[in-house]
């Protein structure tokens, strides 16, 4: 375990129009981050993994590749009508998608970046997010596979010249994720045909004996599935849609949740306690407890074990996110989207809330790699006004917020939990922090009482919008009061009041002709 003082330093990648910059931070010096890379010229950017590089596309057909700790660039890759590229986890090799110009092109490159030679070719039709990347990895680059016509092919990692060393025939298959830490199995996802229902099926991976599922699980009325395992491969999340709801409670699709085991101990539904959709599923980082956002709105989300019993009912509302802390204690429960943004955070662990609060319109949001900060964005294309960052701490207190003109990326530097303290320490050592910040100083009031004076003086509080009245009513608490004898509750304007004042003179000028005429 790292001590505080050994932890890397947090970063952030800020993805403008046509540029990026890397800050450093959280915790900001007077309140602004630090800059370590400004404005490099880019239309996409994107960091491996393990945050070790990061992957910067400046144009169709250019490349570059930079080392994060340095921020220098360290290989360019010049590949004509280029549609899609992305870094393996651990940096090693560069993998593209070429727009092909003839049929059986090799279109897709395996690209060692050490040297800039590739290594490995294959030809795509087409790339859709299902497909993409074509050659999937384990998180430790140890396991490679592809999803070829009813087979998953798995690759010799040390020697990709080699071409394809096992195939896996799985009749069907229409899409198949690899585990990721370890990548020890595969999950294979094969689709209604002739009668014959859906199934998913779990195999040992890199195996050619291995042909027989170690589980499986069929499924009627299936379109799609997500396909979601934990860290230590041992568990896999099954989020299978269907296109038509046959009870017609939803315009669309129905949703379920299932579970299997690689031990075949479990293979079936997740027990949840409410119709309705699936809106998130996600495991934790120790990949030993998983959380559900589900059913008709207001949803309802629940903490289960890996043994689907169900450990914490985290309430009712509208959510349609879970977000884990990498650090474990903490998770952020949330509603985004078309959801007004609120966000709950709690202390699964101690089974409490820590605070709520709203990030409305955000497009993503994630945890900081320490667990001590969580950020949202708002990002264009998805929303094209009211661009921005927002970093809230642990307990949702707001620590700091940036407008942009156009945003379109704002991601965390990943980095292993494990290279920061324990939580508790860095809680701790936070608190200690905005303490300090609060101290007041020798001479005057303290800061903070300062800004909450100048923004009182500057910014005076919104008085509350009174309720419309229509113009013949304006004068008539005035008239009403003069027909009593009361004071009116409101002033009188000037032109009532210079009426008034004449009155009163052609009163006086009246009482004083009436008395010399007596």
């Amino acid at each position: 375990m790292a001590s505080n003082s050994q932890s890397p330093p947090l970063e952030i990648l800020v993805r403008e129009p046509e540029k990026f910059s890397l800050w450093t931070g959280p915790p900001f010096s007077d309140g602004q981050p630090a800059v370590k890379l400004d404005k490099v010229n880019c239309v996409n950017a994107k960091f491996s993994e393990d945050g070790s590089r990061i992957m910067v596309t400046k144009s169709n057909s250019l490349i570059t590749v930079y080392d994060c700790s340095t921020a220098k660039e360290i290989r360019a890759f010049e590949i004509p009508n280029v549609v899609a590229a992305t870094l393996s986890p651990c940096g090693t090799y560069l993998q593209t998608f070429q727009k092909p110009s003839a049929p059986q092109e090799k279109n897709v490159t395996l690209w060692k970046i050490d040297t800039g030679a590739p290594v490995y070719q294959q030809s795509q039709k087409n790339m859709t997010k299902g497909n993409w990347p074509a050659i999937q990895f384990s998180s430790d680059e140890a396991t490679a596979c592809r999803l070829a016509t009813n087979e998953v092919q798995f690759f010799d990692t040390g020697d990709f010249s080699k071409g394809v060393s096992i195939r896996l025939r799985v009749p069907g298959v229409a899409a198949a994720e690899l585990s990721s830490l370890p990548g020890s199995h595969v999950a294979a996802f094969v689709p209604e045909s002739k009668g014959i229902p859906a199934s998913v099926q779990i195999f040992a991976s890199g195996s050619a004996s291995q042909s027989q599922p170690v589980a499986r699980r069929s499924f009627f009325r299936c379109s799609t599935t997500q396909l979601k395992w934990n860290h230590g491969s041992t568990g896999l999340l099954v989020v299978v849609q269907s296109d038509v709801d046959k009870t017609n409670q939803s315009y669309y699709g129905e949703s379920k949740l299932c579970y299997l085991t690689t031990d075949g101990m479990h293979e079936g539904l997740v027990p949840l306690r409410k119709e309705g959709p699936i809106h998130d599923a996600q495991w934790s980082y120790s990949g030993l407890e998983f959380a559900v956002v589900y059913g008709f709105m207001p949803a309802k989300a629940t903490l289960f074990d890996k043994k689907c019993n169900p450990l914490l009912e985290l309430g009712i509302g509208p959510y349609n996110t879970i977000r884990w802390n990498p650090k474990g204690k903490f998770l952020c429960l949330a509603g985004f989207g078309n959801l007004p943004g609120d966000m709950v955070f709690w202390d699964y662990i101690d089974k409490k809330q820590l605070g709520t609060t709203k990030a409305e319109w955000s497009v993503t949001s994630e945890w900081s790699p320490d667990g001590c900060y969580f950020m949202t964005a708002t990002t264009a294309p998805r929303l094209q006004v009211d661009n921005g960052i927002k970093i809230f701490h642990y307990n949702g207190s707001l620590y700091f917020k940036k407008m942009f003109d156009k945003l379109y990326q704002a991601d965390w530097k990943p980095e292993s939990p494990s290279k920061f303290g324990d939580i508790a320490e860095l809680i701790k050592s936070l608190n200690l922090v905005q303490l300090e910040d609060k101290k007041p100083a020798d001479l005057g009031p303290p800061k903070s009482t300062q800004t909450s004076v100048r923004a009182s003086s500057a910014n005076p509080p919104a008085q509350k919008p009174a309720a419309y009245r229509p113009p013949h009513a304006k004068g008539a608490a005035a008239i009403q009061a003069q027909l009593f004898g009361e004071t009116p509750a409101e002033p009188l304007s000037k032109n009532a009041s210079r009426n008034k004042k004449k009155r009163e003179k052609q009163k006086e000028k009246k009482a004083a002709s009436d008395a010399s005429s007596c």
